[in-house]
């Protein structure tokens, strides 16, 4: 796959030179036009052999083009991985806003390649992280993200001589370990397991850019006209274009019964057995949050709901059983404009718990399928492929150890309307209730229809939706607090 970038290039230094600068203020210039835009942000990925001039391919960038408005981030194999959280978190974290620059020097294709050459990695979990990748670099296209990804190649001869060059020279000897001589001795496995990563991950969206690094010159004018062509291409299109029209909307159920209307909202515990009932079932929780096992897990609570329904008043249930060093509670609002700079998921992402901790988030990602979708927020095919984007998320998020829960709080219209009266007559809760509640609840089968669709399509083996009437808000602390308990138990049991 990589013959062509073994040819010979050669380009004379007075061109060199000439070019060179063209390319500089053209570089600059489009950087200018990137930021003043702020609508998209530019991700290199810069991988391959070494020697073959991706160090030196990064400084010329920086050189360049405004070196303040570039984030460089290198990352190395799994030894250099923080094992606490999943592995795509710190790449999420490192994710350029709009209108910057982001430069990641190795990326997520460092791990599966370094593990698949050792054999760490087997076959089918290698084709999966492949797939995974696709989908990444996909989500992140269709959040506006410009991917540029250069693969730096040298034949066997040129990284020998060039390995040979810098270990020789007193002043970059230090460039070349004992590993990097390693991985020479191993230089056609990892050109086979190199070529099968660029050939599968070579999509429409992020297509891989070959790069020869014999020549410095040559690779040094590559690299800049590459970049300097995809930005100029981006600017130039229209940010408002989407072809993506979707198919229509699939009518209600004939009978009108959905998984919301089928709960039975009757459910209640009796009021002399509820203070038992919720000692007991804190007291599970608690002593399970402080099993050794809880070291190799964390816990990801999501609770969401129509307005009303209890979130809230159950969530302090839930802290009450836990020590307040274990837990984080994130409470979900409106995108910062940091936030809207970024891709959907990268505000959840960054509230990733550590192992052996829990994140209790009140309302979630599951905004963009619910109330951007119905206040039309995003645009329709941004909440339809939100649905496989979240199950990708929380698969990852599963994988690494986490035990996901998610909670739907249900109550009906006349149960909702009831605590909306008493809100607004008791002082202390007052403030609970705002216009924008009473308008929700005029858009109530918008948002039921919404909430049928998000179960249908997020509720996986590994993270099932937990429907739970909420009329009587006894029974659904209670509820709650026990399948907390039971799933933790479960998979620690597994």
């Amino acid at each position: 796959m990589f013959e062509a970038a073994e040819i010979p290039h050669s380009i004379p230094k007075q061109r060199f030179k000439t070019q060179m600068l063209q390319l500089r203020e053209r570089l600059l210039d489009l950087q200018r036009d990137v930021m003043s835009r702020a609508d998209f942000p530019v991700l290199i990925l810069v991988n391959g052999l070494d020697a073959a001039g991706k160090g030196e391919a990064i400084n010329q960038i920086n050189e360049w083009m405004d070196p303040r408005y570039i984030r460089t981030e290198a990352y190395g194999s799994s030894e250099d991985r923080n094992s606490t959280r999943p592995e795509m978190w710190r790449y999420w974290k490192s994710l350029p806003p709009r209108g910057r620059i982001g430069i990641l020097f190795g990326s997520w294709y460092s791990i599966p390649l370094a593990q698949r050459m050792s054999g760490r990695m087997k076959r089918r979990k290698f084709e999966s992280r492949i797939e995974r990748t696709r989908h990444f670099e996909r989500m992140l296209a269709h959040e506006g993200a410009l991917i540029v990804k250069l693969w730096f190649h040298l034949s066997r001869q040129d990284q020998h001589a060039r390995l040979t060059k810098l270990a020789s020279d007193p002043l970059t000897a230090w460039r070349v370990s004992d590993r990097d001589w390693e991985r020479f001795d191993a230089y056609d496995e990892f050109v086979r397991v190199a070529s099968e990563i660029v050939r599968e991950t070579s999509t429409a969206e992020a297509p891989w850019h070959i790069i020869p690094g014999a020549d410095e010159n040559y690779r040094t004018l590559m690299v800049g006209e590459l970049l300097a062509n995809a930005m100029d291409a981006r600017l130039k299109q229209s940010s408002s274009v989407n072809s993506f029209q979707p198919p229509p909307l699939p009518d209600l159920a004939i009978d009108s019964v959905d998984v919301l209307s089928a709960l039975d909202y009757d459910a209640a515990v009796p009021a002399n057995r509820y203070k038992k009932a919720l000692q007991k079932a804190q007291g599970a929780l608690n002593q399970l949050t402080r099993h050794k096992k809880m070291a190799k897990h964390s816990l990801v609570l999501i609770f969401e709901g129509m307005d009303a329904a209890g979130k809230g008043s159950t969530i302090r249930r839930i802290t009450q059983a836990l020590d307040a060093r274990f837990y984080r509670i994130v409470p979900i609002a409106a995108p910062t404009d940091e936030e809207r700079a970024q891709p959907y998921l990268w505000r959840f992402w960054r509230n990733v718990p550590e192992l052996g901790s829990a994140v209790i988030f009140d309302r979630s990602w599951y905004g963009r399928v619910l109330v951007e979708r119905v206040e039309e927020f995003c645009s329709e095919s941004d909440w339809r492929r939100a649905y496989s984007e979240i199950n990708e998320f929380e698969k990852q998020l599963t994988e690494d150890g986490a035990v996901v829960i998610k909670f739907w709080l249900a109550v009906t219209l006349d149960e909702q309307l009831k605590r909306f009266r008493e809100r607004e007559n008791t002082p202390h809760k007052r403030y609970k209730i705002t216009d924008e509640d009473w308008r929700n609840r005029d858009r109530w089968p918008l948002y039921e229809r919404a909430v049928c669709d998000m179960i249908e399509k997020t509720s996986t083996e590994d993270s099932p939706w937990i429907l739970v009437p909420s009329n009587d808000k006894k029974y659904a602390r209670v509820r709650v607090l026990e399948t907390i308990a039971e799933r933790l138990e479960s998979r620690f049991n597994a």
